[in-house]
């Protein structure tokens, strides 16, 4: 039996791909519980998309806070909280490596390109970047969050085909649905005991081949 997982979502935008993890959770499909929101910006829709779902959810003032101080902040909130599993969902901030190295292999990310192509930006900027390059294929990846910018190592990616009069908005539209896919394929294969990280590589086991714990 699968334990349920407790995530904590860190965003500093919309929170989009969010409402998936939430529907699923609704629809039975996903045991788990978002325990909180945590933003960086007061005004990220992102947190009042958890307020109309009953998830607590937190702005923490960057001010002239440190990185290593900002961190903290959160990460005494994901302790008390119990979080299992960190998604950071469009969150405009580099996490330090304290934060890492405390929940390694416990943070994942969406990037919305294949990376490492188009690595290091962000939102309409990727998509910009990967229209005016002129390739063929896209889409997004969720990989564990290293000390490196968008570099941990490569959980799911969801490819996208690209239309020959593609625009900026066409393409995040199909990217963020594939988002949505890879996000909830993510948390179940996390929460199933079955990624097992092995330097850049993650390895995703059989069934067979895992206890079905929860933890990463």
């Amino acid at each position: 039996m699968v334990a349920k997982i407790k995530l904590g979502v860190l965003s500093s935008t919309r929170g989009t791909d969010m409402q998936a993890i939430i529907d699923e959770i609704k629809a039975g499909r996903l045991d788990a519980s978002i325990e909180v929101v945590i933003s960086n910006r007061k005004d990220a829709y992102a947190l009042e998309r958890a307020r109309r779902h009953g998830i607590e959810a937190v702005f923490i003032e960057p001010g002239d806070k440190s990185r290593e101080e900002f961190d903290r902040e959160v990460m005494k909130i994901l302790k008390e909280k119990n979080i299992d599993l960190i998604l950071l969902i469009a969150y405009m901030r580099i996490i330090g490596p304290e934060f890492v190295s405390e929940y390694k292999n416990k943070i994942m990310n969406v990037h919305p390109s294949l990376l490492p192509a188009f690595g290091g930006g962000i939102d309409k900027g990727v998509h910009r970047a990967v229209l005016n390059h002129g390739v063929k294929i896209t889409g997004c990846t969720i990989h564990f969050v290293d000390e490196t910018v968008d570099g941990g190592p490569i959980v799911v990616q969801k490819a996208v085909s690209i239309g020959e009069d593609e625009t900026v908005d066409s393409l995040k539209e199909k990217v963020q649905n594939a988002e949505k896919e890879g996000i909830i394929e993510a948390i179940k294969l996390f929460q199933e005991g079955r990624l097992r990280v092995n330097g850049r590589r993650v390895r995703i086991l059989s069934d067979e081949n895992t206890g079905h714990s929860s933890g990463g």
